[in-house]
């Protein structure tokens, strides 16, 4: 398996992780080709192939992980390889979490800037060429599969959709005096809800910009007594934080930066609003549908595919319409339990598929 990390941390890290654990629980020898791996890989069956990011850099590393997977590839043929997107041209399984050719980063400075054009020439050139050449193109959704249809010109015939799994003991249903305890610990209000945003804020890809000028609509109603965390961290956190102080809404919303403990501050919250541009899948929306948390979704989204046609209100048809996003959470605050009943079916059926059903699929798919 060639891929930048190996670790529960989130996106596709977490699907990776997840995926080796299930190889090497069979008891294949599996060899990993990454940057990072988590210690409860670092045993036989699976071998670690440590590939160095010179300054941290997933672009500077990029080179030298494909150049690493398509040797070892070779050296251990007939052996197969899955790599994650444009990672490694090897020719056998491709498995996309994220269509580089279905967005273009958006992000502020000159530099900042300039190095997401090259980052983004550079990941589409390499997708375009392993993609095209793949034997297999696993896709977490029928949205990625569209997109390497349409947008890179694979062959139909070629792409197969697996959706990701779920880890039900970490990511099960929250009870209510559960929610308030973690809210007690996390300093949250106990007197009124708290909408939670989990996302990167190196760019603007996941909404955050929108949300925030919702955000301030809905403060300017008095009765509007929901709270806001946001969860995550990139290089335009600090000026988000200058932005909010500026727009006197300190006192409405909270930054928690990156979070070691996820499962719990989802868990803590009563509903989750991700207005992501681009959105292959969205497995933090999906862990807080398990969780038992309503979650406001860009409708482009992979995952929205799988919501009922009863949840279809939590869905956001325009992510640039900041009026549309500050509708769906007033609709939500309006009936707030009515949401939490209706999401319950859906709940159960997300934690029912687990990491393990993914990677047998993902194995039957790659052996056929």
């Amino acid at each position: 398996m060639i891929a930048g990390d190996f670790t529960p941390l989130g996106g596709m890290d977490r699907a990776n992780h997840a995926l080796a654990l299930h190889l090497g629980g069979c008891g294949a020898g599996v060899d990993l080709v990454a940057h990072r791996i988590w210690p409860d890989l670092a045993t036989p069956p699976v071998q670690f192939h440590r590939i160095r990011r010179p300054l941290g850099s997933n672009l500077l590393g990029a080179p030298l992980l494909a150049a690493a997977g398509a040797r070892l590839s070779r050296r251990l043929r007939p052996a197969h390889v899955i790599a994650n997107g444009g990672n490694a041209d090897t020719g056998d399984v491709t498995w996309v979490h994220y269509v580089h050719a279905a967005h273009a980063p958006e992000v502020n400075g000159a530099r900042r800037r300039l190095l997401a054009r090259v980052a983004h020439a550079y990941y589409v050139r390499n997708e375009r060429r392993a993609l095209g050449r793949a034997r297999l193109v696993v896709c977490n959704s029928e949205r990625t599969a569209a997109d390497v249809r349409e947008r890179v010109g694979v062959d139909p015939a070629r792409t197969r959709v697996v959706y990701y799994g779920s880890d039900a003991a970490q990511f099960s249903l929250v009870s209510a005096d559960q929610r308030a305890a973690w809210k007690q610990e996390l300093g949250w209000p106990l007197d009124r809800p708290v909408a939670i945003f989990v996302g990167g804020l190196g760019d603007r890809r996941k909404g955050f910009d929108r949300l925030l000028e919702a955000w301030e609509m809905l403060c300017r109603d008095a009765t509007w007594d929901v709270q806001l965390a946001v969860t995550g961290h990139g290089a335009e956190l600090p000026a988000w934080r200058r932005r909010v102080g500026a727009m006197a809404l300190t006192d409405r919303i909270t930054f928690l930066g990156f979070r070691m403990d996820i499962s719990r501050v989802i868990g803590a919250a009563d509903v989750m609003v991700h207005p992501a541009r681009y959105e292959a899948y969205g497995l933090g929306v999906h862990e807080a549908i398990c969780r038992g948390v309503p979650a406001i979704v860009s409708a482009s989204a992979g995952i929205a595919e799988l919501y009922p046609a009863d949840l279809k209100d939590l869905l956001i048809a325009d992510v640039e319409d900041a009026g549309g996003i500050a509708e769906r959470l007033r609709g939500w605050r309006s009936n707030a339990p009515s949401a939490a009943i209706r999401l319950r079916p859906f709940s159960d059926r997300l934690r029912g598929r687990t990491w393990t059903d993914m990677g047998v699929e993902i194995a039957r798919a790659v052996t056929a």
